[in-house]
């Protein structure tokens, strides 16, 4: 018996399904296949289905956290895709949190928050 675990994919809702669709190949996810309302993105080792459903009680209330090596870098990127004025969403500045991360949020088009962060202890 073993309970080795192979992969957790959330499903994330979207509100304009091609809009979300664009904006997470921004972010620097690949969009690996693409059907029946569902298309699934990956990079490295981290997956998630985005879905042609929205409910906004469950999009704005869905965090996702996202842990990267180098925090400062991904922020960079994502500044410089200028996907906030691009999409419509929010990015913070970088924050050190009490948990000893290093982290900044990133809203999605329908509202879903992303935390991305990177390890400081």
């Amino acid at each position: 018996m073993t309970l080795q675990t192979i992969e957790l994919k959330p499903f994330i809702p979207a509100r304009d399904f091609e809009l979300s669709k664009r904006f997470y190949k921004d972010v620097g996810f690949t969009m690996a296949s693409d059907s029946d309302g569902i298309a699934y993105f990956h990079h490295e080792n981290v997956s998630f289905l985005l879905q042609d459903f929205y409910n906004k009680d469950l999009a704005e209330n869905l965090m996702l956290h996202l842990l990267v090596e180098d925090v400062d870098a991904w922020w960079s990127k994502l500044d410089r895709a200028g996907l906030a004025a691009k999409y419509g969403v929010r990015q913070s500045a970088i924050e050190q949190q009490p948990w000893r991360m290093r982290d900044f949020v990133l809203f999605d088009p329908s509202g879903v928050l992303w935390r991305i962060a990177q390890n400081t202890a």
